[in-house]
């Protein structure tokens, strides 16, 4: 089973080819060329490396959000594109889960962030227990500033990782004495453990429409907010269950 993982959830570009229990080929990059001018080629790259043919691929795994919702949806494009082309399955993949099966290590809990505005993130929590990784909180949008407060409260010690890290948290704010940030080269999502968990899914029969599938947001864009202000007698207006 060899697969094509992708992830275009944040301003990495991140494309591997993996099979079971073997990362193949992997390209990541953050620059400043845009995931439509950078994706295709890097798939291409990648399957060259690997000595792949996309005929020979039996599934693709997309990093499905939450992120950047025009990187959510040039990834996900091109992934139902080719699933629907070659004819194999397609499964999503949660990007945040995929920072926290990076760092494979027990006894601590790994705070995933990823950018969300205005000074809040997407935000969510996990811990390796006998080799497996546990969800310890569910996915919230909440302040930057109290995500790394709150961790102070926490009777364990907390690793940081995601681009919230990298552009807005280390060198600029003071951390708890149980807090640190990952290392940066883990801190920033990679298609390998994209790979990897959609592997998992793909051999116990999971997979997802590829009609049906839809990047997973958590909240509304700001185009939404802006037209339901400017036509609120026209909106039919959706709060999100969680804040923005």
């Amino acid at each position: 089973m060899s697969i094509l993982a992708i992830d275009t959830a944040t301003q990495v570009s991140s494309v591997a080819v993996a099979d079971e229990g073997r990362l193949l080929s992997e390209l990541t990059m953050q620059g400043k060329l845009t995931h439509s001018e950078t994706l295709l080629p890097h798939i291409e790259q990648v399957l060259k490396m690997a000595a792949v043919n996309k005929e020979d691929l039996t599934g693709i795994a997309i990093s499905n959000g939450p992120g950047s919702f025009t990187g959510l949806r040039i990834g996900l494009a091109a992934a139902k594109a080719m699933s629907y082309a070659l004819h194999i399955p397609l499964v999503g993949v949660s990007t945040l889960k995929a920072l926290a099966y990076q760092l494979p290590v027990p006894g601590v809990r790994l705070m995933c962030l990823l950018d969300a505005q205005k000074g809040n993130a997407y935000v969510e929590s996990y811990r390796w227990q006998d080799s497996l990784l546990q969800l310890a909180e569910a996915v919230k949008v909440a302040k930057i500033s109290d995500i790394v407060a709150g961790c102070a409260g926490l009777n364990e010690q907390v690793i940081l990782l995601g681009d919230v890290v990298q552009k807005k948290i280390v060198n600029k704010m003071e951390l708890p004495e149980n807090v640190q940030a990952a290392m940066p080269h883990l801190m920033m999502p990679r298609a390998a453990a994209v790979a990897m968990l959609g592997l998992r899914e793909l051999a116990a029969g999971r997979m997802d429409n590829v009609m049906d599938l839809e990047p997973v947001y958590i909240r509304r864009s700001e185009a939404e907010v802006l037209w339901e202000k400017r036509h609120p007698e026209a909106a039919k207006v959706t709060k999100p269950t969680e804040e923005m």
